[in-house]
């Protein structure tokens, strides 16, 4: 865009730096619902402060974050991942092998900076961030659990209806992911050819082994298989 008069330049320059931001992103491996999520929650910042990055200042990251917490009261974990989405957008276009710095001192006489520091976001310090009043079912509450599931497509069965087909399915989801650990996404892409036989447990036949095709992702790369 250098020697282009441009029509809209804040817009047109701030769209810019979010197609590039992408591209970025997407050369790097990640996600697409990632890159999406974080080109959201840089959106989001823009409308909130109502002016383009090469005005954002540290104090108005804290007054936004300040305002998720207090007024909207979301999880620690979600506010983090906010920040850092900010933080990786500043740090691409401060960066000056994009020359996103030297565009706005040319266009708008200022430059860009990183308004995410240490001192205004939080550590990420524990792997289980989940809320401490949320506890773990115990034995009893899962066999009540599994009972009533299974009820249900007895009593559904019982009355003729179509619907029993889908609360069996249900009900072997469920003790799918917890007699094998699995994660959400890894449960939904089980298929029946991903159970076989296990050595140490003869005793489950064809169904003591569990391949999971679509394991956690490591960063930059695809979903790794797991067993």
């Amino acid at each position: 865009m250098d020697g282009v008069a441009l029509l809209r330049p804040e817009e047109q320059v701030f769209t810019a730096m979010l197609t590039g931001f992408a591209n970025q992103q997407l050369a790097r491996n990640l996600a697409r619902t990632t890159v999406e999520g974080r080109e959201n929650t840089v959106k989001a910042f823009t409308a909130y402060v109502n002016t383009y990055p090469w005005n954002w200042t540290p104090a108005t990251v804290d007054e936004w974050l300040g305002d998720l917490r207090s007024l909207r009261d979301l999880k620690r974990s979600t506010i983090r991942s906010y920040s850092e989405a900010i933080r990786s957008f500043c740090h691409f276009v401060t960066d000056p092998l994009y020359e996103w710095t030297a565009t706005c001192e040319d266009r708008f006489g200022t430059h860009l900076v990183q308004v995410v520091h240490e001192w205004n976001t939080a550590a990420h310090v524990r792997d289980n961030e989940s809320d401490p009043k949320k506890r773990a079912f115990t034995k009893a509450e899962l066999h009540a659990f599994f009972a009533h599931c299974d009820d249900e497509v007895a009593r559904i069965r019982s009355l003729g209806r179509k619907g029993w087909l889908p609360s069996f399915r249900d009900a072997t989801v469920f003790k799918t992911a917890y007699a094998y650990g699995t994660r959400r996404n890894e449960t939904r892409m089980l298929d029946a050819a991903d159970f076989g036989r296990n050595p140490h447990g003869v005793e489950f036949g064809e169904f003591g082994r569990c391949q999971v095709r679509f394991g956690k992702a490591k960063k930059g790369s695809p979903s790794a298989a797991e067993c």
